[in-house]
C-alpha cells in the first residue's frame, strides 16, 4: 500500500482576497470554472465543523478591532489551514470516519490556537480527496495581530508539521509524517494548474495538427479554424504565463537537471527513502510542466502568417466593434 501522509499547510491573506476565498471555501458560487475538480453535484456532502458568524472579513475586522489592534494597508488579517492526507487515507472510509479524521485535526488547532479566533472550519467532500479549510484571525495569546508569530518561518512550520504528525499519528498510527510546502523547495503549485497545462497542450496539438497538413493553405476553412482556436490558445497561454510566474516554475539547463533528478528517482526508489523520492517526482513535475508551456509558447512561432492576417483582422474588427458600443 502506498504512504499515507497527513498533511498541513497555511496560507495567509491581507484583505481584499479574503472574499473569494471565503466563496470557495462556503461555495456561494454557482459554478467553479477555475477548478474542475470541483463537483457540484456532491457539494451537499460538504459539513462545517465551525459554521461562520457571518462574512470572514467582516469577522475578521470585528476581532482586530475588539483586541484594539491597529492594521496596516499590508497586514494579514486571515490565516487559512488546509488539512488532509493521501487519497489512500480516505479510500473506503465513512462520512462518519472522515469528520472523525478533520475533528481531531481541529483539535490540534485548538490546542495551539485560540478557538475564539477560528471563524470557519468546512470539510469540502466533493473533491477528489476530503480536506478542510479552517481560517482564523492571527491574534496571539497577547492579543496582538502577527500571523508571523503564530505561522513563523520555515523552521516554525517543520515544527507545525511535526506537532500535527504526532498529534494525529497517536489514534492514526498508519500515518507518516507529511511535508511542508517550504521543505520541498518550492511553492506548492495546485493541481488545477497542471490540469490547465493539460488543456493548453490539448489546444497546441490540435492546431499543431492542422498546420501541418499538407493541403493547409489550400484549405480557407482550415485557416478560419485555426484563427478561431486562436481566441482561446492565446489568452490562455498568457494566463499560463502569469501562473507559472506566481509560482516560480522555471529552470535552467532543463535536460541536464532532468536526467540528474530522473538518476535520483531511481536510486531513491530502490532505497525507500519516501520523503526525498517525493520531493523529486514533484520537482520532475514542475519541470514537465515548464517544457509543456515552453512548447505551448513555441507553437506561437510556427502559425502562419496568413493565419495571423485572418486572426488579427477579426481582432480588430471586435475592438472597433467594442468602441463603437462604449460609444
Amino acid at each position: 500500500m502506498a504512504a499515507q501522509y497527513a498533511i498541513i499547510r497555511f496560507k495567509k491573506y491581507k484583505g481584499p482576497e479574503i472574499s473569494p476565498i471565503e466563496a470557495h471555501n462556503e461555495r456561494t458560487k454557482e459554478s467553479y470554472a477555475s477548478n474542475p475538480d470541483i463537483d457540484t453535484s456532491r457539494s451537499h456532502l460538504n459539513f462545517h465543523l465551525i459554521e461562520p458568524q457571518g462574512r470572514y472579513r467582516t469577522e475578521a475586522e470585528k476581532q482586530i478591532a475588539e483586541a484594539g489592534c491597529r492594521t496596516r494597508k499590508d497586514s494579514i488579517r486571515l490565516v487559512e489551514v488546509l488539512f488532509t492526507a493521501s487519497p489512500e487515507f480516505f479510500q473506503c472510509k465513512k462520512k462518519k470516519d472522515v469528520k472523525e479524521f478533520f475533528q481531531e485535526a481541529l483539535s490540534f488547532l485548538e490546542s495551539r490556537q485560540n478557538p475564539n479566533t477560528i471563524i470557519s472550519a468546512v470539510v469540502h467532500m466533493d473533491e477528489k480527496t476530503p480536506h478542510m479549510h479552517l481560517s482564523f484571525v492571527p491574534l496571539t495569546e497577547d492579543g496582538r495581530l502577527s500571523a508571523k508569530d503564530i505561522v513563523g518561518n520555515k523552521k516554525k512550520l517543520t515544527q507545525w508539521q511535526d506537532e500535527f504528525w504526532e498529534h494525529m499519528v497517536e489514534k492514526y498510527p498508519d500515518l507518516e509524517r507529511g511535508q511542508s510546502a517550504s521543505e520541498t523547495g518550492r511553492n506548492h503549485i495546485p493541481p488545477r494548474l497542471f490540469k490547465q497545462m493539460t488543456r493548453l497542450t490539448k489546444q497546441k496539438e490540435k492546431i499543431d495538427a492542422l498546420i501541418s497538413d499538407a493541403n493547409f493553405f489550400n484549405s480557407k476553412g482550415k485557416i478560419d479554424e485555426v484563427a478561431k482556436l486562436l481566441d482561446k490558445y492565446i489568452p490562455a497561454v498568457a494566463k499560463m504565463d502569469t501562473e507559472l510566474k506566481k509560482y516560480r516554475v522555471g529552470y535552467a539547463q532543463l535536460e541536464r537537471k532532468n536526467k540528474s533528478l530522473e538518476k535520483q528517482n531511481e536510486r531513491l526508489t530502490e532505497q525507500l527513502e519516501e520523503e526525498q523520492h517525493e520531493s523529486i517526482l514533484k520537482k520532475m513535475e514542475d519541470m514537465r510542466l515548464r517544457r509543456d508551456y515552453d512548447a505551448a509558447v513555441a507553437l506561437l512561432d510556427r502559425i502562419p502568417k496568413e493565419v495571423l492576417d485572418v486572426y488579427s483582422g477579426k481582432a480588430d474588427r471586435q475592438n472597433r466593434r467594442k468602441q463603437a458600443h462604449e460609444l
